[in-house]
């Protein structure tokens, strides 16, 4: 009793301090979130500078646990009437969102309502294509984003006998390094990744340009397929699986577990998010470098643009919401497009700039000069305009599908089944994912 009377007390307090703050006068504007730590507390502070830049509209920024708690929430609380007005969703959710038509305010819509202009082409592209519809209209705000790099240790580099300023930047190279590394005894762990999926199958899908799934990555459709059979993705998978009995690659486990296995340094080369820069800079204790993705020279000459990963801001339908509130909110996503927020957040929590301007803001004051690794995730994004491979993925329930390559190939690295069948497997699994999503949402 003693303990579910301190849990309601706690909740009461929550409830106060989430919603005691709106000043009076001001109109407010609920905004969920998923940072905590230290990210959690860079998003106040924007948000509580764009409370202070002017006096008519307050966003109370509440956090709703991780994205998947909040999109859940979210949905839960439209069906209940009591939506928050935006929320911050990841960019696996896009279809899930997409779908969910009657739930949303697309942001292009909202601010035609509104009556205030919104230019799309601020946006770099790979950002702007993912969080838009096959149309070309934007569906939500970009707002945290990241992509996949290369990350590796230059004192291990050294030790093996290797140039630190010159990493490899094909997978014929990197092969060669870590083969170099492991004779050489210079680390523990030669390579190793993070998010499997969306590094190995997602990134190198576009990189490469070939299509994780058919219709366009599902951009065009509902009634897409994977395409994970694609002879460049098996030999791809084979050759992790064949480095991984070799000694020269290491399966660190799912999402970012592996990412301390880079940090510690135990590892010496990680593919994994860009937005890991915070972390890395702050624990690593070693000299560390960042490059490109690498890719397979004897398919492609060049590699194509990466695809981004993080969080976009999704406006709710609420019966009970003015049309004041919504101005509120396409004023407030105004806030965060212009250049000097885009770029201080950029600066200050390791996503990229999300707009051109905040790219050319952040350059303007010297960042990369003193910070030349961060301006690599944008060039790579940035690289080539997107194709129909390249834009990003708008598939049902992806994160289920990821959950089924991690079981499939987990099992391909444990010696259990072959590549092939862990790819078939994936298939079907898979598609029956994409199935039922389309069963329910392709009415």
């Amino acid at each position: 009793m003693k303990k579910i009377l301190v849990c309601l007390l706690l909740i009461l307090i929550t409830f106060s301090f989430a919603t005691a703050q709106t000043p009076k006068g001001k109109i407010e504007i609920e905004f969920w979130h998923s940072f905590s730590g230290a990210l959690g507390d860079k998003l106040i502070t924007l948000v509580n500078k764009f409370n202070s830049s002017q006096d008519k509209y307050y966003i109370n920024a509440i956090y709703k646990g991780s994205y998947q708690e909040s999109m859940s929430a979210a949905i839960a609380a439209f069906r209940a009437g009591k939506a928050p007005h935006i929320v911050q969703i990841f960019e696996v959710g896009t279809a899930t969102m997409i779908a969910a038509k009657n739930a949303i305010y697309p942001v292009h819509q909202l601010f035609k309502d509104v009556g205030l202009s919104l230019n799309s082409h601020i946006y770099l592209p790979a950002v702007r294509s993912y969080y838009s519809f096959s149309t070309g209209q934007m569906a939500a705000m970009p707002f945290n984003s990241s992509t996949a790099v290369l990350w590796y240790n230059k004192d291990v580099f050294r030790k093996a006998g290797l140039n630190p300023e010159n990493p490899p930047k094909t997978w014929e190279e990197v092969k060669k390094t870590a083969l170099l590394i492991k004779n050489k005894g210079a680390s523990k762990i030669a390579l190793t990744t993070s998010w499997f999926s969306w590094t190995q199958l997602e990134q190198f899908g576009a990189i490469h340009n070939i299509p994780f799934a058919t219709r366009a990555n599902g951009f065009l459709g509902l009634d897409a397929q994977l395409s994970l059979n694609h002879p460049l993705f098996v030999k791809h998978m084979q050759n992790l699986v064949d480095w991984q009995r070799e000694g020269i690659f290491t399966y660190g486990g799912r999402d970012s577990q592996p990412d301390s296995l880079f940090i510690s340094g135990d590892a010496a080369m990680f593919i994994g998010s860009s937005a890991t820069y915070a972390s890395i800079k702050r624990d690593a204790k070693f000299d560390w470098g960042m490059t490109y993705l690498p890719y397979y020279d004897d398919f492609i000459k060049k590699p194509w643009n990466s695809i981004i990963g993080g969080a976009a801001l999704w406006v709710m339908r609420r019966p009970d919401t003015t049309k004041e509130q919504y101005k509120g909110v396409a004023e407030f996503f105004k806030f965060l497009a212009k250049p000097e927020n885009d770029a201080w957040w950029h600066i200050n929590t390791g996503y990229v700039p999300v707009t051109l301007e905040g790219y050319k803001y952040a350059k303007s004051q010297g960042f990369y000069k003193k910070n030349p690794y961060m301006e690599i995730p944008i060039l790579q994004l940035t690289r080539t305009n997107p194709s129909a491979n390249t834009r990003g993925l708008r598939l049902g329930n992806l994160p289920a599908i990821r959950i089924v390559i991690y079981e499939e190939m987990e099992k391909a690295f444990q010696n259990q089944q072959s590549v092939k069948e862990a790819i078939n497997n994936i298939l079907i699994r898979g598609n029956k994912i994409l199935r039922e999503f389309e069963a329910i949402y392709g009415k």
